[in-house]
């Protein structure tokens, strides 16, 4: 029988993921013959044999890919068959690049099996690994993804080792971080003066946890501050060393069982817990759990959890348990509870190297548990949280990014460069939208440098050059000088897109929606197009252009930026708007709340704003809930949780009569709703009513606003959706409604996500 052949081209995250022995293995039970390769578009194969089975092939590159692979097409075409007696893996061939490299993973459950093997010889190896777990995106220098062109290049193979890389049917058959005990990274503990101390590193940093002490462990994308998460002098000194006053500390456990004490962890968040991305996750905390953790999560009533994500995480659980043989222990409930939050100074980028870990972390680690393996791209930890059936990112980084987000349409490649706040980049190549990992707030210069260091990786690993830059409207805004002065650099023209225009492109742009749609941006300030403070916004989009169809009533934010970090300010502002100026000193007897009120009287630094998220800040100080903020959203959060214990015991109660307006011009008053709440006798019931009430006004506002605009689809964005009660709830009444919904699901809804939307407005703009 004349054979069949054909080229086919595989393209998606497919490389670093066991995609060639994948295909060699197909080959091998299909009968076929020829050759599998990476090289920069993807996985190119040349396959000849029975027409059948060459059938069977192209379907099952589709629907039995491994794991961690993304298949996004499989291309075949017609070949001329070639004198071929055998299937083989060839050497990649470097191009430019039109792949893209997979995220890191936690390790799986055959290398867990060996790790706590005893005859086996990768028994308790740090960095064990193969094509199914590992670092992906953190250890690669360039694509094609090659063993040279990643962190391990230096480690040459020991013929063990060098054995299983070349077998194609050993799971690691080019797997390019593979190792073991002779031929991988070495591991050291050092303490606070940068000597060795000897000993096993495990058994010498679980002593050192469990003795109090702050140790930064070297993860995936950098370093880990931990010390033990029941220890509330140790979890204190941390606070006080990092200058982290009051924001949460995620804590690391064994497993979901040894959760149960302190959170409560249903099914879909075990499951969240234990996938190979291992987020942070925000359970429920247990009645109790704050006394036990204390200075963990003060005054909160969730608690951030993660399980381990490298073996040397599990190895210091597996040493707290007694280094027992099996995985049977990894079921079982451990007591090591460990605080695990990024190793920087307040504010700064995660720290990714050992001596770079000595120098910024001098006087906040104790000690120091490291390794030669470089860490080339810097990956902070991914934190979700549950939002009705399923989950909410509030930061996409580890395990999720830079994973492409499809896009409707190929357009030209565009640099975008986010926000001033909880920042990331993106870039585009084709139909595909590269977000990066989280690199945080622009307010100092480490944070600044690591943006710039960000945008150069993406575009040299995407191998892209793009064509527009786009960036916030806010001219102030490092985002925006840098956008400025890289266009500038290589000749480029660059694009402003205001604030909450680029929050609801971006959902839209999630979601594949090219038509016209009306957004809904609620959030806590941005640049509007008239040069005043936005947050509460009804936009109409119709491609790259939108137009402001309503907004909330303005406040004054008496001390302009101030008014952001003292709930109280936001608080006064409202009486003043009821004409109750001179109650401001005597209701809050702050410091300079007679000097507020005289403020607020004469218009002196008080700006206004339609900002959403100041009104929440307006309740939370009315409520006495919060005063001063030690972290951005803390009075927000403390409102919703008032309000969560009131509805999990009470049900929703039913909005206030009244409490809002919408005059002609689409703008929505939400001043009586907020009059309601000063000195409530109930204050959880308070935050129960003012979240029912301003669902209903939400409600009435965008089906009023969709009704006039002729729409049915609304999109929406902003951080004041990380309220999990609005989100969860204006969606139903918006639905019974009749109207589509489109949220954010695979990015943050706050600033985030901002430089997906300027991207995609951009490329939009461009095409026009």
């Amino acid at each position: 029988m004349t054979p069949v052949a054909r080229r086919i081209r595989v393209t998606g995250i497919v490389q670093g993921v066991g995609f060639r022995p994948f295909v060699w293995r197909l080959a091998q039970q299909l009968e076929l013959a020829g050759w599998v390769r990476n090289d920069a578009h993807g996985v190119e194969i040349f396959a000849q044999g029975d027409a059948a089975q060459m059938d069977a092939l192209v379907q099952r590159l589709r629907s039995d890919a491994p794991a961690l692979a993304r298949v996004d097409s499989v291309q075949a075409q017609q070949a001329e068959p070639e004198t071929l007696t055998a299937f083989i893996i060839r050497d990649s061939v470097k191009g430019r690049s039109s792949t893209a490299i997979g995220p890191d993973v936690a390790t799986c459950p055959d290398c867990l099996a060996e790790l706590f093997s005893p005859p086996d010889r990768r028994w308790r190896h740090a960095f064990i690994t193969c094509t199914h777990c590992g670092p992906r995106y953190t250890v690669t220098r360039a694509l094609p993804y090659d063993r040279p062109q990643t962190s391990l290049a230096s480690f040459a193979l020991c013929p063990n080792c060098e054995r299983e890389y070349r077998n194609p049917a050993d799971r690691r058959f080019h797997a390019e971080t593979t190792c073991c005990p002779v031929c991988g990274p070495q591991l050291e503990l050092l303490d606070a003066r940068g000597q060795n101390i000897p000993g096993d590193p495990f058994a010498a940093t679980l002593a050192l946890l469990q003795a109090g002490a702050i140790v930064a462990i070297k993860g995936l994308g950098g370093f880990h501050l931990a010390c033990d998460a029941r220890n509330a002098d140790a979890v204190a000194r941390l606070r006080a060393r990092k200058n982290r006053e009051e924001k949460p500390l995620a804590v690391m456990s064994a497993n979901a069982n040894s959760l149960v004490p302190y959170a409560q962890v249903d099914d879909s968040e075990r499951a969240l817990l234990e996938g190979r991305e291992r987020p942070v996750v925000l359970l429920r905390r247990q009645p109790g759990a704050e006394a036990a953790l204390a200075g963990v999560a003060p005054g909160l009533i969730w608690l951030g959890a993660l399980l381990p994500t490298t073996p040397m995480h599990f190895l210091l659980f597996h040493e707290a348990a007694g280094r027992p043989g099996g995985t049977a222990w990894l079921a079982e409930p451990q007591k090591l509870l460990l605080v695990m939050t990024s190793a920087n100074p307040g504010g700064e980028p995660i720290v990714r190297g050992g001596l770079e870990a000595r120098e910024r972390l001098a006087g906040i680690a104790d000690a120091y548990l490291d390794h030669d393996r470089d860490v080339v791209a810097r990956c902070d930890d991914s934190v979700l949280r549950r939002s009705g059936d399923g989950f909410q990112f509030i930061r996409r980084s580890r395990g999720y990014a830079p994973v492409a987000i499809a896009l409707a349409r190929s357009g030209p490649s565009v640099l975008a460069f986010g926000a001033h706040l909880k920042n990331a980049v993106c870039v585009t190549r084709g139909d595909e939208a590269f977000l990066s990992p989280h690199i945080g707030d622009l307010d100092n210069a480490a944070t600044c440098a690591f943006q710039d260091e960000t945008v150069q990786r993406l575009l040299e690993l995407l191998e892209v050059k793009p064509d527009l830059v786009a960036h916030d409207l806010h001219p102030d805004d490092h985002s925006t000088r840098a956008a400025i002065a890289f266009a500038a650099r290589h000749g480029l023209p660059t694009i402003a897109v205001q604030h909450h225009h680029a929050h609801i492109a971006a959902t839209c742009a999630e979601h594949g929606h090219l038509g016209p749609v009306l957004g809904l941006a609620l959030d806590g300030v941005g640049l509007g197009s008239d040069g005043k403070a936005w947050g509460g916004e009804l936009l109409r989009l119709d491609g790259p252009l939108a137009t402001r169809q309503g907004h909330l009533r303005p406040l004054a934010l008496p001390g302009g930026d101030k008014a952001a970090r003292e709930p109280w300010r936001m608080a006064a502002s409202v009486l003043h708007e009821l004409g109750r100026n001179g109650e401001i000193g005597a209701r809050f007897q702050a410091r300079g709340a007679d000097t507020v009120a005289a403020m607020l009287e004469r218009q002196l630094n008080c700006p206004r704003s339609s900002s959403l998220g100041r009104v929440f800040d307006a309740a939370a100080g009315l409520l006495d809930l919060s005063t001063h903020m030690k972290y951005e959203a803390q009075a927000a959060m403390f409102l919703e949780q008032a309000a969560t214990r009131h509805i999990e015991s009470h049900g929703w109660p039913l909005p206030l009569e009244n409490a809002w307006s919408i005059d002609g011009d689409g703008r929505l008053d939400l001043l009586p709703l907020l009059a309601s709440l000063d000195r409530a006798s109930n204050v959880d019931e308070a935050a129960a009513r003012f979240h029912a009430t301003l669902v209903a006004a939400l409600r009435e506002w965008v089906t009023q606003a969709a009704q006039q605009q002729d729409l049915r689809t609304l999109a929406w964005g902003g951080g004041c959706f990380l309220n999990s009660l609005l989100s969860l709830k204006l969606r139903q009444s918006l639905e019974a409604q009749g109207l589509n919904v489109l949220a954010p699901q695979r990015l943050c809804p706050g600033d985030a996500g901002l430089a997906l939307g300027q991207a995609w407005v951009a490329m939009n703009s461009l095409e026009r």
